[in-house]
């Protein structure tokens, strides 16, 4: 009991580490305003265990990103005004945005709008990759970019 109890605070604390987008207005702002970085939005539940490791991973590498991205989250909960429009169905999701509009990202899953698995903080340099892959394609006019390693077979057994 003890080890799970320390395990939820320690990635509890990594999701207040983050700024909190907490209204429709708020996200839409963030999304409209940023003109120079890719905005990273992880959409889902700060008590959600798969939420909890990706934010981990999001929260020790917002500082190396921080020229380029800049990190939100977002409680669907609280603000479930996208659930519908960016189909947000799963419990922990990351979208990638650029002067107003969805970057998507090939990253051989077949689903190219989002990051819809946990991604563990151990993967954490292949999350700068990613983000840096969209900063530099997006920041070229491209729409579409290609991730830089393959997760279609992530989670074959």
């Amino acid at each position: 009991f003890t080890t799970t109890k320390k395990f939820c605070t320690i990635f509890i604390i990594m999701s207040y580490l983050l700024p909190h987008l907490k209204s429709a207005w708020s996200v839409d702002k963030a999304i409209v305003n940023e003109e120079d970085r890719v905005v990273v939005i992880r959409f889902g539940s700060d008590v959600n265990k798969d939420c909890m490791v990706t934010d981990a991973c999001l929260a020790k590498i917002a500082e190396k990103v921080k020229n380029f991205a800049v990190i939100y989250l977002v409680d669907t909960s609280i603000v479930d005004d996208f659930n519908k429009m960016y189909e947000l169905y799963d419990d922990c999701t990351v979208m990638f945005f650029y002067r107003n509009k969805l970057i998507m990202v090939d990253y051989g899953t077949g689903n190219n709008y989002k990051i819809n698995w946990p991604f563990p903080s151990s993967d954490k340099q292949d999350m700068i990759d990613i983000i840096e892959t969209v900063y530099r394609g997006a920041s070229q006019g491209r729409g579409l970019v290609v991730s830089p390693k393959d997760y279609s077979t992530k989670f074959q057994y």
